[in-house]
């Protein structure tokens, strides 16, 4: 049998050494409840730590982890694929790139929104980026974080994409705090990836996802169960005894059930051995990554001899956001792995009126056969799902 690393040393050396025998289970938490204390997480890393030791248990445990997030998350089985139909109007030229106003379709009746930034002054074929938001107040798609950083990438010679939570800004057909937004939220990521390999300069070769807090759960639950994606950035959200205040994060089984038992530490852990960095920071629930929950992802790495494909930007004197250090340090690992140029990630003179990227107004409503409510968008989902079978 091989030897185990000294981080898997150290977390067997909790004292938790026969299997799940000293995680916190399911049935010991509500479905939805967030947080774990920090010695309770600890404790259940160590747990999940003795049942895999090799590349082919941790696989075995990989594919068990990811069918249960999909039933988890009523994904199980996947919608069938409707027709895209994309919208793309309100074309800006800027220094460097456009940005342009997006709807498109995840279901038939159903709209995923948001802004394409596209770069003007790179030739060749483009990597490719999605770039979720977290629960800020307002209309976070957006707001001065997001353009910054689509921006940014753009100028390097990304293909940017931001697009809306469900309930947020232009996704305004059903309230965001609903079991199914959850749900949602996982195949619109799906379907954007879908919607940016379809655009000719897309390197279909090069796609990644990055956001901050709940967008950095979209972004490793995204990265978990599409293996389309190739660069994972999840940022101020992986942490071992926080699975995420919001019912989008929380609400479904995703993390526990009867045949699963993980948390977000090993959810991140899915995408090795691809690149992925995790942004994390002193004053919220990520404060302790550099010592427990990064190790962890590491000793994943590890079995695949891929430990230099990870890596952990900590700002223990920062708090909870995408702010400038922590877009640089993105824009320098997405340009170590897809061999463009982090001083190019020019974001001055980047900001334009919010309201100049609204997808729907009165001069282009959204479109009349629109599904409005959960309970419409659920039995669409329901009904694309049974087509598939």
């Amino acid at each position: 049998m091989c030897q185990y690393s000294l981080v898997k040393r150290f977390f067997l050396g909790l004292g938790v050494a026969c299997g799940l025998a000293g995680c916190v289970h399911a049935q010991e938490l509500p479905m939805n409840e967030p947080r774990l204390s920090e010695e309770q997480a600890r404790q259940q890393l160590a747990g999940f730590a003795a049942t895999w030791h090799t590349r082919e248990e941790w696989q075995a445990r990989a594919a068990n982890i990811r069918a249960g997030i999909l039933r988890g998350a009523n994904l199980s089985p996947l919608p069938t694929r409707c027709d895209l139909k994309p919208i793309i109007w309100g074309r800006q030229q800027r220094r460097g790139y456009t940005v342009e106003n997006v709807a498109f379709e995840s279901l038939p009746g159903f709209f995923v929104t948001g802004n394409l930034y596209r770069p003007t002054d790179a030739t060749g074929r483009h990597a490719a980026m999605l770039c979720t938001h977290g629960h800020w107040d307002g209309t976070p798609r957006v707001m001065e974080m997001m353009q910054n950083r689509c921006v940014g990438l753009a100028r390097m010679g990304v293909v940017a994409f931001a697009y809306d939570m469900v309930g947020y800004t232009d996704s305004t057909q059903m309230e965001h705090k609903n079991r199914l937004s959850l749900t949602l939220q996982i195949w619109d990521s799906m379907r954007a990836l879908d919607f940016v390999t379809t655009l000719p300069e897309v390197d279909s070769a090069r796609l990644g996802c990055t956001g901050e807090s709940g967008g950095g759960t979209q972004t490793f639950l995204l990265a978990a169960v599409d293996d389309r994606l190739g660069l994972s950035v999840p940022t101020v959200q992986v942490s071992a005894h926080f699975f995420g205040g919001c019912i989008c994060e929380s609400g479904l089984p995703i993390h526990h059930s009867a045949t699963h038992d993980t948390d977000n530490v090993e959810i991140a852990a899915l995408f090795a051995p691809k690149p992925q960095l995790l942004i994390s920071d002193g004053k919220d629930w990520t404060h302790n990554v550099p010592k427990v929950e990064f190790p962890y992802i590491q000793s994943v790495y590890k079995t695949f001899g891929a430990e230099d494909e990870v890596e952990n930007a900590h700002f223990a004197e920062e708090g909870h956001d995408y702010g400038p250090t922590k877009r640089q340090a993105m824009y320098r690992f997405v340009a170590k792995h897809w061999g463009l140029n982090a001083a190019q990630a020019d974001e001055t003179d980047s900001v334009v009126p919010g309201d100049s990227l609204r997808v729907f107004n009165s001069d282009h409503p959204r479109p009349a056969d629109a599904l409005q409510g959960a309970e419409a968008i659920g039995a669409a989902l329901r009904k694309s799902q049974s087509q598939g079978l």
